[in-house]
């Protein structure tokens, strides 16, 4: 019997969500025949999920120590009353305060956040969507630089109604937004009649692995305050950033920069990436708008953070010693990862962008595509998913104005897993480089059996394949 699609919102029966993208199809591909070891070591390594599992023994570790945190052990039980009554919205005060002084710490020390200003919310995605409530209406429309966060689409848009604007990036400065770009976007916007109100990116970026500089910023936020538009900052992977030239927070500039209109300023936070507890939810919305954060407050009714998560999380941030040394071992954690990645991936003859942060890079196979499509991004994609199997998330999905680039995440897994994913990955390359080479060899021959114009003739066929095509290998 089918539904008849009139008994639901177009909501409900719309495709808005973004779930059937490449970005998610590749998860797909991965629960249906996940990798193991031992159960099945042909299986495909997910490495399309950027999860931080680098520093989760430090965090057992500190629970092994402090049963006390949790109300659901013998040490801990005496607060079990306490916790499991109702607890409005505004959240523990002694969460709110473990979370402000955390902020802190991940930016160095540098800048300081009320705890009054720290509004909950079920992650990140919980908190983007809250502010898309709170700053725009239906219709209305962000700026947004690309490549940007797959899942934005549907954070920023699928219920709020809010359309997203892309300001293009490319490579020939390593995908840096630029003023130029976010003025021709904005004219081009408001010249369809579309109300532009606000500017929001990652900093550092997913899916680019880069930090913000300290002159980007300053663009940034002189293109909003000049505009009187909204700016808002997701944050969720400041305390990655490996190497220079740092983390510089939106907090810190606006210390720097009187002229800027505090309340255009807006940040996202979480714990996902940071401390690698995605499961806990616990996501945050900074404003210095008192007025959002107000609205955002009483939004936050439909995606709290349970009160047993907030006791536990109060606990162990208000432990400095053990926050300052999780820090610590983060950042060299991730660049330890990443070097190991990398090289791998130089060892091979595989370049990516340079980056500085987060639990991914951005790899560069272009030489790989039959032909500079987003098409053959497409069919190159497949085959890393179908054959070498792999699942990495293709630069058209973040939006990526180039193809053939390609997100791969280095810290979901362990490092014999991480050395199995690189190898299949160099079978592959050198596979593609050998056969590369013999149909160059073969065109090369060809044209010294006929005449040029012959051969020219036959090159132009659309019969012959490219010499970098990924799909000679059945």
């Amino acid at each position: 019997m089918s539904l008849d699609k009139n008994l639901l919102s177009k909501l409900a029966v719309g495709d808005k969500h973004g779930e059937d993208s490449p970005y998610f199809d590749g998860w797909k591909a991965y629960d249906n025949n996940p990798f193991h070891p031992e159960h099945n070591p042909q299986g495909v390594i997910q490495m399309g999920l950027a999860e931080n599992q680098l520093c989760s023994d430090l965090i057992k570790d500190w629970i092994k120590a402090n049963p006390h945190a949790s109300i659901c052990t013998a040490e801990g039980i005496d607060g079990f009353s306490d916790i499991a009554v109702f607890q409005d919205y505004h959240g523990l005060k002694q969460f709110r305060q473990g979370i402000a002084a955390f902020m802190e710490r991940a930016r160095g020390g540098r800048v300081r956040f009320e705890e009054e200003r720290v509004v909950m919310s079920g992650g990140a995605t919980g908190a983007n969507e809250t502010l898309m409530f709170c700053l725009a209406d239906r219709g209305d429309a962000f700026l947004v630089p690309t490549p940007y966060y797959a899942a934005f689409d549907r954070d920023l848009s699928w219920r709020t109604g809010v359309r997203i604007i892309p300001v293009e990036c490319n490579s020939s400065n390593n995908f840096q937004v630029t003023k130029q770009a976010l003025e021709s976007a904005y004219r081009n916007a408001q010249e369809t009649g579309i109300k532009i109100k606000g500017l929001i990116l990652a900093n550092p970026s997913n899916p680019l692995g880069t930090s913000l500089g300290r002159e980007t910023l300053q663009t940034l936020m002189d293109f909003i305050n000049d505009k009187q538009i909204h700016l808002v900052c997701d944050e969720i992977y400041a305390a990655t950033v490996f190497a220079e030239p740092g983390f510089i927070s939106v907090a810190e500039m606006i210390q720097e920069m009187d002229h800027v209109n505090r309340d255009l300023i807006h940040i996202v936070y979480s714990l996902s990436k940071d401390m690698g507890l995605p499961g806990f939810r616990v996501g945050v919305v900074y404003s210095y708008n008192d007025a959002v954060v107000t609205c955002a407050r009483r939004m936050s009714s439909f995606g709290l953070v349970s009160s047993q998560t907030q006791s536990f999380l109060a606990t162990m941030l208000s432990d400095q010693s053990f926050v300052d040394n999780f820090l610590k071992e983060v950042s060299r954690r991730v660049a330890k990862r990443h070097l190991m990645f990398t090289e791998g991936l130089k060892e091979m003859g595989v370049s990516c962008l340079r980056s500085n942060a987060g639990l991914f890079v951005l790899m560069d196979l272009r030489q790989m595509l039959r032909d500079q499509t987003f098409e053959s991004e497409m069919s190159l994609w497949r085959i890393i998913i179908e054959k070498v199997k792999i699942n990495i998330s293709p630069g058209s999905s973040f939006h990526c104005s180039e193809p053939g680039w390609f997100r791969v995440c280095f810290a979901n897994m362990d490092e014999d897993t991480l050395q199995i994913a690189l190898q299949r990955m160099k079978s592959f390359v050198l596979r593609d480089r050998e056969n590369s080479k013999k149909r160059k060899s073969f065109q090369e021959n060809l044209k010294l059996s006929f005449p040029s114009n012959m051969y020219d003739e036959h090159a132009r066929s659309p019969r012959l394949m490219s010499p970098h095509s990924p799909l000679v290998r059945t």
